[in-house]
């Protein structure tokens, strides 16, 4: 299976793709975002290559490393986050920490996180969840 892997080039590709397509009036798909494109509730603070960025609640809402996954992972970890959000209600972007909560709480596995617990995962792994679920939260699981 094909990884994908989104760094820095593929943000400036993502949000130059998104922006010309704002702008042209054009109807184009976006990609998944990166991590660092997307927010919860407040901006999240660019982290650098190796660290995390925690939310005060002490979830981890960044990872800095480029968001690796196959194809079939990103869309059943954006289809598990979609889902629970869709259970609780409300507005998809305040859910985003609470279900990364759920997921780093080291409960059971699923398709939310690629079937290994949180602090198995690489931290590559780690960010494609993130941006998974924050695709999931702007209804781009496709």
């Amino acid at each position: 299976m094909r990884r994908y892997l989104l760094g820095r080039a593929g943000l400036v590709v993502v949000v130059t793709v998104a922006l010309a397509g704002c702008s042209s009036g054009g109807e184009q798909e976006p990609g998944p975002p990166s991590a660092s494109e997307t927010t919860t509730s407040a901006p999240a603070t660019p982290v650098g290559p190796g660290e995390v960025g925690v939310s005060p609640g002490g979830v981890t809402t960044t990872v800095g490393a480029p968001a690796e996954s196959t194809e079939d992972d990103y869309f059943q970890a954006c289809r598990a986050a979609k889902t629970w959000m869709q259970q609780q209600g409300g507005d998809p972007r305040s859910l985003i920490e609470p279900y990364l909560a759920t997921v780093q709480r080291g409960g059971p596995v699923g398709a939310g996180d690629f079937a290994k617990p949180w602090a198995e995962l690489t931290p590559g792994q780690q960010s494609g969840v993130i941006v998974a679920v924050e695709a999931a939260a702007d209804d781009l699981c496709g």
